[in-house]
């Protein structure tokens, strides 16, 4: 038996630049599912994102959706992609042996943890105040750097890290340090700095967006206690869950989030085309 893609759509054309298609799995040209491919909106062209990929029952767990995903790959190589990249529900543990299977590795993964009514204590001698402007634009600047050294240490290529670095902090901070829904905080402990918390109020839950603890404080516990920051304002803000992205060589950071009660909502992989 063959299994191949039908195109369901014409190629589509987005107005942030990406584009994507539709296609029909088939079995001998007998439709048996469907997949849904597109490029990436913060990495780039050079970025594919398998959106979609749906088998029906019947047809499940006979290697339809492995060929269908190679063949998908083949699409991404078609349009220039040189990395492909999907996002997996935690729970879809056969949508993950799958990705596993063909080579796709972990990126990053999502974590939320609901919270309670009562803003939790800051330890004693920790306290918080919102970022002077100057400390914002010193913030910035350094983040901005980090941030695009990050994904070049993913693989991404420094001109498309830099671009992603600057094109997401513009879109995210429109208005810089004013920008609503934006809270930027500064920890101290023992009357000096110590580290800073972005967090962002979005209409139903709270996002740490960043959290960085200075390199002379490390080891210490205030990353701990950025993270009840974060959740003191969130539940000060009516935001009943809080969100985080942590990114999968961070092991230090998951420990921290785990021990804290966050769960794993969804996983992004990646694979490098050949």
């Amino acid at each position: 038996m063959t299994t191949t893609l039908r195109p369901a759509e014409p190629l589509q054309q987005h107005p942030d630049g990406t584009r994507s298609r539709r296609y029909t799995v088939c079995v001998n040209s007998r439709p048996v599912g469907e997949i849904h491919l597109g490029t990436s909106p913060s990495l780039g062209d050079s970025v594919a994102r398998l959106i979609d990929l749906r088998i029906a029952e019947p047809d499940r767990r006979r290697g339809r959706g492995t060929v269908a995903a190679l063949a998908a790959e083949e699409v991404a190589r078609g349009w220039g992609c040189t990395q492909m990249e999907t996002v997996v529900p935690a729970a879809a543990e056969a949508a993950l042996r799958l990705f596993d299977a063909l080579g796709y590795t972990p990126r990053n993964r999502v974590m939320e943890k609901r919270l309670g009514a009562t803003p939790p204590p800051l330890p004693a001698d920790s306290r918080a105040r919102p970022m002077t402007g100057a400390e914002f634009d010193a913030w910035r600047e350094a983040e901005t750097e980090r941030y695009a050294r990050s994904w070049t240490g993913r693989g991404l290529p420094e001109a498309v890290a830099r671009a992603k670095a600057r094109n997401d902090h513009a879109r995210l901070l429109p208005h810089g340090l004013a920008t609503e829904g934006m809270l930027f905080s500064v920890l101290e402990h023992a009357g000096g700095p110590v580290g800073t918390l972005w967090l962002a109020l979005e209409e139903a839950k709270a996002f740490v967006f960043d959290i960085e603890t200075d390199a002379a404080h490390r080891g210490r516990g205030h990353g701990r206690t950025l993270m009840l920051l974060a959740e003191r304002q969130a539940i000060e803000a009516g935001r009943p869950v809080l969100g985080l992205n942590v990114f999968a060589d961070n092991a230090p950071a998951e420990r921290l989030y785990a021990s804290l009660g966050y769960e794993t909502v969804t996983r992004s992989l990646s694979k490098t085309l050949l």
